[in-house]
């Protein structure tokens, strides 16, 4: 008898969660389409390219909402069983709350290590080709960044002139080092090659101290600097072309090896990496909390007004994230502290309202 409910109740848990993923899919691509044709408004490209480039995009963008979409379908989830009074059932055949509770909760977090293991890796490829499409419509399409072995590399177009740059490191103070310029025109014909020990590029106009310039076989060498317009500065060199949401998880680390040896923070990839391997954990709170609201239904008082409720705590709880997130990158907390603090003060409230939960 036990086995045969939970099959009917994790079918029903799971048709929920199919229902509302189907919903907010539907509505994140229609908000989104509506973006990405403006954005190719001015360009050339087929019409069926903002519908193709959206479909990529929305799978990154609706592994953010499924902790909330989890709450809303246990509520979905209750509401229709306490319509039909199957609650009661439960109770007839020597069951209970909690026995309800822990199955919803073994299935999301069971749903989130799915998450993590096949959704997210396919998600992170679409983004990934989503990003690559968009890019090479993007003004900012001949400009490119990209960490080797041998160094950064970085791909600039300045007045019809083609920039290959190669430095060997950058460390905190903005500045990179033993960097290496091939001055090319639009045909790939070598102008001249620019080396010095040490560039600011604090700014978009890099400051070039006292390099050696080569050109048509001869060296000069300067005794004052140089000043070389960019695309690229510090922020945007750091931050380019690194969307996390794109990266898989042996990606997130390939990309903290890369910004350690950089000296770049790789605060947001530690914070990332957390929050998706923490997601079973937060979708399985997601469900009690949700129960926990359902199950304390006063008679009086609608339906509408407890999903409504849901809501508005999906809302409090999204904040609240963002807050120890930034928290988190702007070290006032340690990054760890920032995702789990949230998860331990979220699962103190749910032992909490778990503790009367059978009387209900």
């Amino acid at each position: 008898m036990i086995k045969t409910f939970d099959k009917y109740f994790i079918k029903l848990f799971f048709k929920k969660i199919l229902l509302l993923t189907i919903i907010f899919f539907s509505l994140t691509f229609i908000l989104t389409l509506f973006e990405e044709i403006t954005f190719f408004s001015e360009s050339n490209s087929e019409a069926h390219l903002p519908f193709l480039i959206t479909f990529l995009n929305v799978p990154s963008t609706l592994l953010e909402i499924f902790p909330f979409i989890v709450l809303m379908s246990t509520q979905l989830f209750f509401v229709e069983i306490i319509k039909r009074k199957e609650n009661e059932l439960i109770k007839i055949n020597s069951l209970d709350n909690f026995y309800l509770i822990k199955l919803l909760t073994v299935c999301s977090f069971l749903f989130g290590l799915i998450i993590i293991t096949l959704y997210y890796p396919l998600s992170s490829k679409l983004k990934f080709f989503y990003f690559d499409i968009k890019n090479i419509y993007s003004e900012d399409g001949k400009y490119l960044k990209h960490y080797s072995g041998n160094g950064l590399w970085i791909k600039d177009e300045i007045d019809d002139e083609i920039y290959i740059i190669n430095a060997s490191s950058n460390n905190k103070d903005k500045f990179l080092k033993n960097i290496f310029i091939n001055k090319f025109d639009k045909n790939f014909n070598l102008i001249e090659s620019i080396s010095s020990q040490k560039v600011n590029i604090s700014s978009n106009e890099w400051v070039i101290e006292k390099p050696t310039i080569f050109r048509e076989n001869k060296q000069i060498q300067l005794n004052e600097n140089l000043i070389l317009s960019s695309h690229f500065n510090f922020d945007k060199i750091n931050k380019s072309f690194r969307d996390l949401n794109s990266l898989n998880l042996f990606e997130l680390f390939d990309l903290k090896r890369e910004n350690e040896l950089l000296g770049y923070s790789s605060q947001d990839v530690d914070l990332h990496f957390l929050q998706i391997i923490t997601l079973p954990i937060y979708l399985g709170i997601m469900v009690v909390i949700s129960a926990i609201i359902m199950l304390n239904i006063k008679r009086d008082k609608p339906y509408i007004f407890h999903v409504l409720l849901g809501i508005l705590l999906s809302v409090i709880i999204y904040y609240i994230n963002n807050i120890f997130n930034v928290f988190g990158l702007t070290n006032k907390i340690p990054i760890y502290l920032s995702v789990f603090f949230p998860i331990i003060f979220l699962s103190i409230i749910s032992t909490i309202g778990l503790i009367r939960v059978n009387e209900k």
